[in-house]
């Protein structure tokens, strides 16, 4: 590595050599060559790495450094430096120095020389050294010791993946659930009208309507949690393909016990490293217990907006509360602004379902090289699906309550309560009183009433909506 100063330029740069030449990089930068060419290359999107992929990168290295001393490998200078290195950039990442697209070279390769430039230039800084200094502290032969992208990033989006659902998705929909539950509760003796084809159904009570919501989040918590335990295994030490060349068991086996120290989870080796390095299966688990989340929550999105549709001509049995202005042009029209937002959301979470669905099937041989789409849509994907669960809970279902008249009238108009009269005069007959309730716009009792079909005591009893909704809790 050589320095110099462009005096043409605003910008003071250093000069450094790699496999393929000079590479000019900014004096300030704590990157290097690498991240320098991956940033020529791939100007793509504008999209950057996670910081959460980030942060996991840095917990690796950390662990990696502290095995690699353990194991004898390392110099104890260089290891202290590297792990203090992590430690200051997990609590303090200078700005600017993660700079990779998402879109970038395969496998990840452009990230974790990001990563290992930042660190060893920072680890130079703290042994008084200047950055670009290499022999000091070297990116590839110490930063990346026992190391490869090929076993380090697939473990990284395992650990920040697992982290995230833990962290985020996880509580999210635990929230959503226990919000559900309370309106449930609340509800619990609101009888209305059952809807089934879009048609009027049966009476039931709003809360059993809101408890079958509550218990479809917590299914699906029950799956992100049973998916995020496939990412407990780690092929960390397998390096490039597997065999764990320049690693050793003995570091491997270090690394991921200071990995189960820094995070608090219990990581463990892959059973067949070969198996996790070719494969992202664990992790598509995880995006395929997302999509069905976005599938079941995309259902309870629309449920609300066709329940609090109106005020005068929809159903409006849902009030829900007054977010946003709902229109340019008609004053005082309120949407259902908060689940169109969920519905939204979701809709994104299953489209980059099938992207990581395609990134995952586009494995070769002994490597996926499309495993930074993966990274990108599954971290994405927990951060706006739990956002979006979490805001749907507080500042929509939380204050939603119910039309009490408007269930009431549309209840007393319920053509369905002739299926009550099934036992006493057969479905053929309830039905022929059905149609004629519906054609003269009268309700059952008042046809029942008419042709003499049982006393009117008797009919009160069998065609109450509240007997039928509530009887099953009595049995």
């Amino acid at each position: 590595m050589t320095s110099n100063h462009d005096q043409g330029d605003c910008i003071r740069y250093r000069t450094e050599r790699d496999a393929l030449g000079r590479v000019r990089v900014p004096a300030d930068a704590y990157y290097g060559s690498d991240t320098q060419r991956t940033l020529d290359n791939f100007a793509v999107s504008g999209v950057r790495v996670p910081t959460e992929f980030i942060d996991a990168y840095l917990m690796l290295k950390k662990a990696a450094a502290i095995a690699n001393m353990r194991a004898g490998k390392l110099d104890r200078r260089r290891g202290k430096a590297i792990v203090k290195a992590c430690d200051m950039l997990l609590r303090d990442k200078p700005a600017g120095q993660f700079p990779i697209d998402i879109f970038q070279a395969g496998a990840g390769t452009s990230t974790n020389m990001n990563v290992n430039e930042v660190v060893a230039n920072t680890a130079i800084g703290l042994l008084g050294g200047a950055r670009g200094e290499y022999k000091t502290v070297h990116p590839n032969d110490h930063v990346n010791m026992s190391q490869s992208t090929n076993d380090t990033y697939p473990s990284v989006i395992n650990i920040s993946s697992y982290l995230a659902a833990r962290r985020k998705l996880i509580p999210a929909l635990r929230l959503l659930e226990a919000t559900l539950y309370a309106k449930s509760r609340e509800f619990s003796s609101i009888v209305k009208v059952g809807r089934t084809h879009l048609q009027d159904a049966v009476p039931m009570t709003l809360g059993e309507e809101f408890s079958g919501y509550a218990a479809t989040v917590g299914h699906c918590a029950v799956l992100v949690d049973g998916a995020a335990r496939g990412l407990l295994e780690l092929p960390l030490g397998g390096t490039a393909v597997g065999t764990g060349m320049n690693a050793g068991q003995a570091y491997a086996r270090y690394a991921i016990a200071e990995l189960r120290g820094i995070t608090g989870v219990a990581f463990r080796q892959s059973r067949n490293r070969f198996a996790a390095t070719q494969n992202r299966l664990e992790v598509l688990a995880l995006n395929d217990a997302m999509k069905e989340s976005a599938v079941a929550l995309m259902k309870i999105a629309n449920d609300f907006r066709i329940l609090a549709s109106g005020p005068r001509g929809g159903i409006h049995e849902l009030l829900l509360p007054s977010v946003m202005p709902g229109s340019s042009i008609m004053p005082g029209k309120v949407n259902p602004s908060i689940p169109e937002m969920l519905g939204m959301v979701c809709l994104q979470v299953i489209g980059m379902n099938r992207a990581v669905t395609g990134a995952v099937e586009g494995a070769q041989l002994e490597l996926n090289v499309f495993s930074p789409v993966i990274a990108y849509d599954t971290l994405f994907g927990m951060e706006i699906l739990s956002n979006a669960v979490r805001t749907f809970s507080e500042r929509c279902v939380r204050g939603t309550a119910a039309s009490r008249d408007r269930i009431s009238r549309m209840l007393e108009e319920d053509l369905s309560v002739a299926t009550a009269l099934n036992p006493y005069i057969g479905y053929a007959k309830a039905a022929q009183l059905a149609n004629a309730a519906y054609r003269e716009g009268k309700t059952i009792k008042e046809v029942c009433m008419e042709r003499g079909i049982l006393d009117s005591k008797t009919l009160d009893a069998v065609l109450d909506p509240r007997r039928m909704a509530l009887a099953r809790k009595k049995g």
